[in-house]
């Protein structure tokens, strides 16, 4: 059991009764850090957290897409009982009792904040927060109130062109994603400070919220949201420069699975309305996108990661500067990984693992395992109850999670048997244009998806439409769908069972 106490002001820290909590979510964020082998990644100041607490190495989503996996991590239910599918969901409407994760340590005399990207862009959900949807000035205008922070570039020249666009698409459909602005190009480099872009400009405001948080009397819950490395991948110049898109490795695995069902690719859409690319086709298609293109794409993600990186690096130099940064847990996630070129694709919204596989790092204080990290199954489901241990508050008895603490105190621990993850295809998105529910099962040795018909209405499974087995050991990159092979027969029997006894089966003793 790990206890955390304060009895003294060491080295001017504020003596507090509970921790402070930095809830940092960085999106679509796959493991594309140091910290997880990543040669190409400069990302010094993730791994320098890393090296002072817990790197996480097998850490599964719920639900590869943004809205499903922050309403689940955040309310700690899993998707069939949030009944949160896909990105129009709002949990809140469904739901309007659910308790999300600042709501209750709030009632424990936190003092909860929130900044960018926690629950879906436009779902601030003011009910959760002391402080809800706080913002940099400048991006407080009247028309920008329902716009995403991701949707911002530098270029007068694409933000005249964005509102152009944006008038018609509003008078064809008043009520859209990112309230229409969510046009231009797929990256940007401009030549400018880091304050200029939204989550630079973000990182600013945090400081000084922090500044304020660290002389209340009590102590605070600050949910902290990046947007990139979401697209448009649109950073300073210099992080850019970090890279020589030559040099940064190709996918490994570029086409789907063999053998796999045509409905487990989504089909790219997130990709395929800025400008340049509303020519490409479906993953399973003939369409191969150009290796120039291909290149800039990746050296425009690994760029826009180490942004997040140098704002990380600022604010928690800040934070030692007004002493709190030993008082506070700060625990740093992704809500989804993110295909780049990877089964002839880009984005997210599989079941495959390049989407579902996340970074999750903790450091907290007193932490005696440092640097440590664990092989063990986790999910990303499982930190409301873990923080709730860690700040020495009850744990909820209806968490569909497992807290985590018992790894950090033993990171080879015997742990979790499996990860539980799923996603809905919808037809728009299909290549056959039918609906499905894969459901998905994650052990060490094998990955295991089995896909029915959904009724979206009633929210109940019909008819079994078919299987995938990957075998994680000897094809991590999940290349060849082996569940027609006589061999794995047993372990697919096996594994379908798992899938049926659902999470509870699969809590550690």
């Amino acid at each position: 059991m790990v206890f955390i106490t304060f009895l003294s002001c060491k080295d001017s820290e504020k003596e507090q009764l509970r921790p402070n909590i930095l809830f940092l979510s960085i999106d679509d964020l796959r493991p594309t850090l140091g910290a997880y082998g990543d040669s190409v990644a400069i990302t010094p100041n993730m791994d320098q957290l890393a090296s002072e607490g817990m790197t996480f190495r097998r850490t599964f989503t719920q639900v590869a897409v943004c809205a499903p996996s922050r309403a689940s991590l955040m309310t700690g239910l899993r998707p069939d009982s949030t009944r949160v599918w896909h990105l129009g969901d709002k949990f809140r409407e469904i739901d309007p009792h659910a308790v999300t994760m600042p709501q209750y340590f709030s009632k424990f005399g936190y003092y909860t904040v929130n900044l960018g990207k926690i629950f879906h862009n436009y779902m601030p959900d003011s009910i959760s927060w002391d402080e809800p949807d706080l913002r940099p000035s400048r991006y407080l205008k009247p028309d920008w109130i329902n716009r995403d922070g991701e949707t911002f570039y530098i270029s007068e020249e694409v933000n005249k062109s964005q509102a152009i666009k944006r008038d018609s698409l509003l008078k064809l459909r008043p009520i859209r994603y990112a309230d229409g602005w969510n046009t231009g190009p797929a990256w940007e480099a401009a030549d400018v400070h880091d304050t200029m872009y939204y989550d630079g400009a973000q990182t600013k405001l945090a400081k000084q919220t922090l500044s304020r948080l660290a002389k209340m009397d009590k102590p605070f819950y600050m949910g902290l949201g990046y947007f990139r490395p979401h697209l448009p991948f649109a950073v300073p110049k210099k992080y850019w420069d970090l890279y020589d898109p030559m040099k940064i490795p190709l996918a490994s695995n570029p086409e789907i699975p063999d053998g796999a069902p045509l409905h487990t690719m989504n089909s790219m859409y997130e990709l395929r309305h800025y400008d340049g690319f509303n020519h490409i086709g479906h993953p399973t298609s003939s369409y191969r996108m150009s290796q120039d293109t291909i290149r800039t794409l990746r050296q425009g993600y690994y760029a826009s990661v180490s942004y997040v990186d140098a704002l990380l690096g600022d604010l928690f130099s800040h934070m030692k500067k007004i002493g709190i940064y030993k008082n506070t847990i700060i625990i740093l996630w992704g809500d989804h990984g993110w295909k780049l070129g990877d089964h002839n694709s880009w984005g997210k919204m599989t079941n495959y693992n390049i989407d579902l596989k996340v970074p999750m790092i903790i450091r907290y204080p007193e932490q005696e395992n440092k640097g440590a990290q664990t092989f063990e199954i986790t999910e990303l489901i499982d930190m409301f109850p873990s923080l709730c241990e860690l700040a020495g508050i009850e744990i909820p008895e209806y968490m569909q999670g497992t807290s985590f603490v018992p790894l950090l105190e033993n990171p080879k621990r015997i742990w979790k048997k499996a990860a539980f993850s799923q996603f809905h295809r919808r037809p728009r998105v299909s290549a056959d244009g039918k609906r499905y529910m894969g459901y998905s099962i994650n052990t060490k040795k094998y990955h295991y998806i089995a896909w029915y018909d959904w009724n979206e209405k009633t929210g109940v499974r019909g008819e079994f439409k078919g299987e995938e087995l990957y075998d994680s050991e000897n094809d991590p990159h999940e290349t060849i769908n082996v569940a027609s092979n006589k061999e794995y027969d047993e372990i697919i029997q096996n594994l379908s069972a798992q899938l049926s006894e659902g999470w509870q089966s699969a809590i550690p003793n």
